[in-house]
């Protein structure tokens, strides 16, 4: 016997019923129409991950149900498998399962629970559902199909996180083939880990393996698609697209998956800087089209990471729908007008030239009463970029432009921001790119020709507050820096690990204080799009008052 496996890589929208479930409908035709026995798509598809407080109005789960119902009613002649949450008909534990519904002769013939609920990083699943613990295996045609959801193949290395292993119960069911359905988020390492897992289920358990991914970005969540199906041996027989819809084809013959003729697989992105790129695009994009919004503002100050914002918006919005703001003060050398300028001509989006130092003159002179006999300091320098914050914010409001923040990584996490002015927007671009990182992206993003002005990269990165100022005077070289933040933040190391890899003391004192006080700032700041494997925000959820490493 054949079957015929299509695989729908989907961009959903959290709680548009209608749009989601259309979508999935017309890949389902098109499946049916090719031929197709089954067809697979995401945990949670019917309401798009993660649905966070949503699940908890019965009204919403409703409209899952129904959802489904609807596609049952088009499965005669092609089967399919959705995810959705359903009710837990039992009074003890939480009010939901994580479910995938199997779909067959205009019907749901089965339902399976997510049994390793993810509760760490920016997943919270035990927040809302109850854990499976009765586990089976599902019939679709005349093939055994071990059906588990996203988290349930990952309890497979030498340090388990989960006391069960959902794969171990199903295996002695002989199931034929392995089906995961799951709601994986991106994040540059996160696609060679999820390879790898899958590949040890694969070489564990002796069977082909299928595997249906989210793609598209919800808020900060970034998701990159990169389905696959891997044959007997762990061999990945097809790859779809990343950062793309697609519907793959595979054959699942004589026990053992093979390509299906016209599908060609798509290899994986293996440069760091391009799945960076690709995914803030998808983000920015996304974020944009899912709010109806259509165009952003921003304030283009002649440094690295506006320049970088200003580009990745123009590629996400299109230049005509991106509008930046050169906001000079008595402090901005005439090279960061003239690199502004230079970029703008090269990206084509529109731009306008505001002197802040009237503005920021009449501030001065309302609070020189208060201010009288006290030296000029931080509070100036503050004003300064509030100044360029409110300029922003009122075009924003008056023509329905939504505010890019393009404060980076390295800067996020020491608090070397002015909340309420370069920290404003609706959001951040870059706060999960450390300043190394985004030099790293200029390079691939200026590989065919130059479109960031070699100036821009060159000159030393300066916040133009004060005269001559540079990043350097109040900050550790950003090599350095960066190379701490990443080991204290991504790698969770205390100060003594740090001490032990050969950090200075003072500095390592310094930059935990700076990075531990600051986080009232990160509570404060715009969404911040997620491309590390620990980013600020959901992920890394740390107290404001605290005196732990401070």
């Amino acid at each position: 016997m054949s079957m015929k496996i299509a695989l729908a890589q989907l961009n959903y929208i959290i709680g548009d019923f209608e749009q989601n479930t259309n979508k999935m409908l017309q890949q389902l035709r098109t499946a049916k129409t090719a031929g197709v026995d089954l067809i697979v798509f995401a945990e949670l598809s019917t309401c798009a991950y993660p649905p966070r407080d949503f699940l908890e109005f019965s009204h919403f789960i409703e409209k899952c149900h129904a959802s489904v119902e609807k596609l049952a009613l088009e499965c005669t002649g092609i089967a399919a498998i959705v995810g959705l949450p359903t009710v837990n008909p039992k009074k003890e534990g939480k009010n939901l399962y994580n479910s995938a519904c199997v779909l067959q002769n205009g019907k749901i013939t089965d339902t399976i629970h997510k049994a390793l609920l993810p509760t760490y990083d920016i997943f919270d699943e035990y927040r809302y559902f109850e854990p499976n613990r009765n586990f089976h295996c599902v019939t679709i045609g005349s093939e055994k199909i071990a059906l588990t959801i996203c988290e349930d193949l990952w309890n497979i290395d030498d340090d388990p996180l989960y006391t069960s292993c959902p794969m171990d119960e199903l295996i002695q069911e002989n199931p034929s083939i392995i089906i995961n359905i799951a709601a994986s988020p991106f994040d540059y390492a996160h696609a060679a880990q999820r390879k790898s897992i899958l590949q040890k289920n694969i070489h564990k358990y002796k069977l082909p393996l299928v595997y249906v991914n989210h793609v598209g970005a919800q808020t900060e969540l970034i998701f990159d698609g990169g389905s696959l199906a891997f044959n007997r041996s762990g061999h990945v027989i097809t790859e779809a697209v990343s950062f793309e819809e697609s519907l793959s084809l595979v054959e699942f013959t004589n026990g053992d998956l093979h390509v299906a003729k016209g599908t060609p697989s798509t290899p994986s992105i293996t440069n760091k800087y391009q799945s960076i790129h690709d995914a803030l695009i998808l983000g920015i994009s996304d974020y944009f089209s899912k709010q109806q919004f259509k165009k952003a503002i921003l304030g283009l100050s002649g440094g690295i990471d506006s320049a970088v914002v200003t580009y990745l918006a123009a590629k996400a919005l299109g230049p005509q729908n991106v509008k930046v703001l050169l906001m000079p003060s008595r402090y901005s050398s005439s090279g960061s007008i003239d690199d502004s300028v230079q970029l703008v001509n090269t990206l084509g989006v529109e731009s306008e030239i505001i002197p802040i130092e009237p503005v920021f003159d009449s501030f001065l002179s309302a609070l020189s009463p208060a201010f009288e006999g006290l030296p000029a300091n931080i509070t100036e320098e503050n004003l300064q970029a509030r100044t360029r914050g409110i300029l922003l914010m009122a075009q924003s409001n008056k023509f329905g432009s939504i505010l890019l923040n393009t404060t980076n990584k390295s800067e996020m996490a020491v608090g070397y921001g002015t909340l309420y002015g370069d920290m404003c927007g609706g959001l951040s671009v870059i706060g999960d790119v450390y300043k190394t990182e985004v030099y790293e992206l200029v390079k691939y993003i200026n590989r065919e020709q130059e479109i960031i002005p070699t100036n821009i990269i060159t000159k030393a990165p300066s916040a133009e507050l004060r005269p001559d100022q540079k990043d350097s005077d109040s900050l550790p070289d950003y090599e350095i820096l960066d190379t701490l933040l990443y080991q204290y933040i991504e790698q969770r190391k205390g100060p003594d690990d740090l001490l032990a890899m050969g950090f200075d003391e003072s500095l390592v004192r310094r930059v935990l204080k700076m990075v531990n006080t600051n986080e009232y700032k990160r509570h404060q700041t715009a969404p911040i799009l997620r491309v590390s494997p620990k980013a600020f925000g959901s992920g890394r959820r740390m107290p404001i008052v605290a005196k732990y490493l401070s």
